[in-house]
């Protein structure tokens, strides 16, 4: 897959198919699309299910294929306004002379013309007809009625057909057209990049209804986590316990107690180019986990505590490592600590912030913090979590840059 649909990743593309041979050549397109980390999703029209299976391209795709204007299964049944809301862009290929007509003349008449209708995304057209069906008048009139209203016409080709003839009218191959596709799109920052992020805090069981845990809201990691989507990022965030919404277009992994995130977060390596160690992970939990609610039948009560993994330096120590970033929230001698888990840890950057400040910090929405590096320091004032975050990953996709 080229470098040129990295763009693609978290993209919504909303595959139309109208009836045409060319169908088949949407198979292939709808696996390229979802390699290059593209959500796919399929609208067939009733002809077009009478050259490919729904079944196939939902095994292609990942996700049930649509067929039907009212869904009893979409919400409120009102399928074709979710899918126009939701797609980036709509790609209607194969494009039949039948479906051209009916677009340039407004109509509405099944879920696709339909959705076409109500989508503020940009839409593309790939032709695909026989070539004097192209040459027609009527269909130049419609196309040029189509990129009047600002569609897209992709193609078509010009070469031998399935009828015999050989002309223009041949819907673009799929590589072409994933390739336009990507061209619809900015690339961000951390394209192509596989980030994980953790997230939240973590639990540890005293029994099975008290446990030990911190005051962390996830909300930092969270906005790290769709931050690094937004630039174009594959993102897996794994999450302690946190009341808070999945970001869109992330993964998400939840999990309770430290090992349970550091077994989470071994599995993503190997194919993981940025971690983001963002999590609130308790250093200690107890020594053993009473099987029954421990009563309060004594003034005192001890526990034994032992330390738990260190989820960070293990990572960082990894065979395969990736760019590891680490947290570090402290109340006192904010850089002095930072750099010196930094150091300790062998990491590539470590993100402090001082939690003793009010206003910021634990399950508050702003924060300020100090990236550390090896070679230098940059303090970033008081802001929003969610724009904190941007900056943070520009700055860590500008620091990843010259190791890959």
């Amino acid at each position: 897959m080229t470098q040129v649909l990295d763009s693609l990743t978290n993209k919504r593309i909303l595959l139309g198919l109208t009836g045409g041979i060319a169908a088949y050549k949407s198979a292939e397109l709808t696996r390229q699309l979802k390699t290059a980390g593209a959500d796919v999703r399929i609208v067939l029209t009733p002809a077009a299910a009478e050259f490919i299976t729904p079944l196939t391209l939902q095994a292609l795709s990942g996700n049930p294929v649509h067929q039907y204007l009212l869904d009893p299964e979409a919400e409120a049944g009102m399928g074709h306004i979710e899918l126009a809301k939701w797609a980036d862009l709509v790609l209607i290929a194969p494009a039949s002379a039948d479906f051209i007509a009916r677009l340039a003349a407004g109509m509405g008449n099944d879920l696709l013309t339909t959705l076409c209708l109500a989508t503020d995304a940009q839409i593309a057209i790939a032709p695909a007809m026989n070539q004097a069906m192209w040459r027609d008048q009527r269909t130049a009139d419609n196309v040029d009625a189509l990129e009047k209203l600002g569609m897209e016409i992709w193609g078509p080709g010009v070469g031998d057909q399935a009828c015999g003839d050989s002309g223009p009218g041949r819907m673009l191959e799929p590589q072409q057209l994933a390739e336009l596709c990507a061209t619809e799109f900015e690339q961000g920052t951390l394209s192509g990049q596989q980030v994980c992020i953790t997230a939240g805090p973590t639990r540890e069981a005293i029994d099975p209804v008290r446990y030990i845990s911190n005051h962390s809201s996830g909300k930092m990691g969270y906005a790290l986590a769709e931050a690094a989507a937004e630039a174009g990022a594959k993102v897996t965030l794994i999450s302690g316990p946190a009341s808070l919404a999945p970001p869109p277009r992330v993964e998400l992994v939840r999990v309770d107690s430290a090992q349970e995130m550091l077994d989470a977060a071994e599995k993503q390596l190997g194919n993981c180019d940025l971690f983001i160690a963002a999590a609130a992970v308790a250093d200690y939990r107890p020594a053993s986990v009473a099987e029954q609610k421990i009563k309060k039948n004594n003034e005192q009560m001890t526990i034994e505590l032992v330390k738990n993994p260190d989820i960070v330096a293990t990572v960082a120590s990894h065979p395969q490592r990736p760019f590891t970033v680490g947290f570090a929230a402290e109340t006192e001698k904010v850089i002095e600590h930072a750099r010196g888990k930094l150091e300790r840890k062998k990491l590539d950057l470590v993100i402090a912030n001082d939690v003793a400040q009010p206003g910021i910090g634990f399950n508050s929405d702003e924060n300020a913090v100090t990236v550390v590096s090896a070679d230098d320091q940059q303090r970033i004032d008081q802001t929003s979590k969610h724009k904190l975050a941007r900056t943070l990953v520009e700055l860590i996709a500008q620091r990843l840059k010259p190791n890959n």
